[in-house]
């Protein structure tokens, strides 16, 4: 089952990376972000540490459902090709 946050802001970016990289960690490299309803940028570094995580792992983490948003936050930081899929 892939790890599915609801909530991604500066807030609870601490419990959430956590979470993540813990699902990482136990062999899930799937995150589907499309309960995603709340974010900011911190939901951009949050994955970028995530895709850090599973590379040091030698797993590719995939990541379905961007919402809109968070691809334009990415582009914004102009790190949106950095954004695993």
């Amino acid at each position: 089952m892939p790890f599915a946050p609801t909530t991604l802001t500066m807030h609870e970016a601490e419990t959430v990376l956590a979470q993540g990289l813990q699902a990482i960690a136990t062999g899930d490299t799937e995150i589907d972000l499309g309960a995603l309803q709340h974010f900011d940028s911190a939901a951009v570094a949050t994955l970028l540490a995530w895709q850090r995580a599973a590379a040091k792992l030698g797993k590719t983490l995939h990541v379905t459902q961007h919402p809109p948003g968070l691809d334009s936050l990415a582009k914004l930081y102009g790190v949106d090709q950095l954004l695993p899929r």
